[in-house]
């Protein structure tokens, strides 16, 4: 795959890809860290109503465990975060700010909360439908970040729980994975916990990975100050 956005914009209306069979529940079930370096280069689809098909090729991840005081599965089950307990290979989807939506494939045993986050995406297939949701022409701007890429395929909480290994809607082919020379690893963004860990997986120098910066360590007040902490 091109990394030149100039040569990736020319390409966007490219004949569709001939499908590859999907990733297993065994490709999930294993830890989120494992699972988010390996999903570089699979390729997400979406089945439309028709047989519409949209895919993108995955060149962004971030993974986020149990344990960790990042992860929505950090205190526990609740209500809005039960699917990242539950079997591996379901789609974990979450509002966010008030305004995004964004997806997660759930990894690992049952019982463990652990999720992956798809964070960057390379258009591949059905650009028009992508280009016409999210008010834009630029490829590099259709699934570069996790809340473009749900606008573009038009995923929102409905989709919470759908079973990619089984359903007829979303799921995950293998593609063509990225060799260990050209994966990026780094601190993950947009967290004020965990950020000193490495869980961030993307394809160096991509074009279409997004421009997300990781975010200061939350300080805490001066003395005098409340003691909770900033952010």
């Amino acid at each position: 795959m091109s990394t030149d956005p100039r040569s990736s914009e020319r390409s966007t209306e490219r004949p569709p890809l001939r499908p590859s069979p999907r990733l297993s529940r065994r490709f999930y079930a294993r830890p989120s860290t494992v699972v988010a370096r390996e999903l570089l280069g699979r390729v997400f689809v979406r089945s439309e109503r028709g047989g519409a098909r949209l895919a993108a090729r995955i060149v962004e991840t971030e993974a986020y465990e149990q344990t960790d005081p990042a992860s929505h599965s950090f205190r526990g089950v609740t209500a809005r975060n039960a699917v990242m307990f539950g079997p591996a290979g379901h789609l974990y989807v979450y509002f966010t700010y008030g305004m995004h939506f964004c997806i997660n494939v759930v990894t690992d045993r049952e019982g463990w909360g652990s999720a992956v986050l798809l964070r960057a995406a390379e258009p591949l297939e059905g650009v028009s439908t992508m280009r016409r949701r999210r008010g834009t022409a630029d490829p590099r701007l259709l699934c570069s970040g996790p809340a473009r890429f749900t606008q573009a395929l038009g995923i929102d909480r409905r989709f919470d729980g759908v079973d990619l290994v089984e359903s007829a809607t979303l799921w995950i082919e293998r593609g063509v994975p990225v060799p260990e020379a050209r994966v990026q690893i780094g601190p993950r963004v947009g967290i004020r916990s965990g950020v000193e860990q490495p869980w961030r997986f993307s394809v160096a120098g991509d074009a279409f990975v997004s421009r997300g910066r990781p975010l200061a360590a939350p300080r805490a007040r001066r003395s005098g100050a409340s003691g909770r902490l900033r952010g």
